[in-house]
């Protein structure tokens, strides 16, 4: 089996999973941080990543998107769980790829922080950088010492916050995936559509941040990262920016900021929310279907993706109608 690093200079794109906390909900698994259940709920999570294995995904994320000490604080948790449970979420990932019989690869899952950060919104607003580096370094240091394959930085609002966990994760010496989530927004000026985070950062914001080195003490960041992209994303007023379109258009905005700061060798990453969550009899459900999302994949790909999965709402149905397409190309 390829390395998750060896595999990045193959053409043949990587299925990666889908949504982790919604297919919990399909189990009946409701909790007010996602990452207890790998303690009150361990045949549930591991069968979560099963039936994506068996979906055919070569990519799995460990159930740490919200297992910071940060996360867990707002909880009313004990932040010193941190490390154990995102260690024993990384046995549980590693757990089913073996039990299905498979050669996919985990991802360690680093979602952001519940808040603002004080880079973004000063000392007596955002929670303290340092603070947040901790967390950080924490679960990522717990999930390098089980093995994951790589570290996927995910759901990130803020560059700034990127950087800094960009930082922190090169210690690790694993391959790192960074990926924004994006809306939609027009150049007043050009009527150009240009995709933004909540805190005003595009493509090319994350890639400055990180070459500037101001949260890495100097150093530029850009080589410790092997893979950029764009996950969720949901446009409650712009549906023509859910889903595929949505993982298209941010492809091709991060492939352009990479070309005009003329960065080469990265690859990128693509895992949209199916469409528009919608309420309906009290149950969440998102707009897209399985085959409307697969309808859009060649787009995806031809934009220049290499790893291409789903985030809320899409579930091993979905995965396995990406891998059908996929092998049929």
């Amino acid at each position: 089996m390829l390395t998750f690093r060896d595999r990045l200079t193959d053409s043949r794109p990587i299925i990666h999973d889908g949504g982790f906390g919604s297919e919990l909900f399909r189990r009946g698994v409701v909790l007010m941080n996602s990452s207890l259940a790998s303690e009150s709920h361990p045949d549930a999570v591991v069968d979560v990543h099963r039936t994506y294995l068996e979906a055919g995904s070569e990519s799995i994320t460990t159930n740490t998107f919200v297992v910071s000490s940060l996360h867990l604080d707002m909880a009313g948790k004990d932040s010193a769980e941190a490390e154990k449970l995102a260690a024993l979420a990384a046995r549980q990932a590693r757990q089913a790829v073996e039990e299905v019989g498979s050669e996919a690869y985990v991802a360690g899952s680093i979602g952001p922080s519940p808040g603002a950060i004080e880079a973004d919104g000063g000392t007596d607003f955002g929670i303290e950088n340092e603070k947040v580096r901790e967390a950080h370094r924490r679960v990522m240091g717990a999930l390098a010492d089980e093995g994951v394959d790589y570290l996927c930085i995910e759901t990130m609002f803020s560059a700034k916050e990127a950087a800094i966990a960009v930082d922190e994760a090169r210690r690790s010496g694993l391959p790192i995936a960074v990926n924004m989530t994006f809306k939609s927004t027009k150049d007043r000026k050009t009527g150009e559509i240009i995709y933004r985070t909540d805190w005003g950062h595009g493509p090319g914001d994350l890639l400055d941040y990180l070459a500037e080195g101001e949260f890495s003490s100097g150093e530029n960041l850009i080589d410790s990262v092997a893979v950029f992209g764009a996950n969720c994303g949901a446009e409650a007023r712009d549906a023509a920016h859910t889903g595929m379109p949505y993982a298209q258009e941010a492809m091709l905005q991060c492939q352009a900021a990479l070309d005009s700061r003329g960065i080469t060798g990265k690859r990128l990453m693509a895992y949209p929310n199916a469409g528009l969550p919608q309420l309906i009899k009290g149950e969440t459900v998102y707009s897209q279907t399985a085959e409307e999302m697969a309808e859009g994949i060649g787009d995806v790909l031809d934009a220049g993706t290499l790893i291409l999965g789903g985030c809320c709402g899409t579930g091993p149905d979905h995965i396995r109608r990406f891998k059908d397409v996929v092998d049929n190309r």
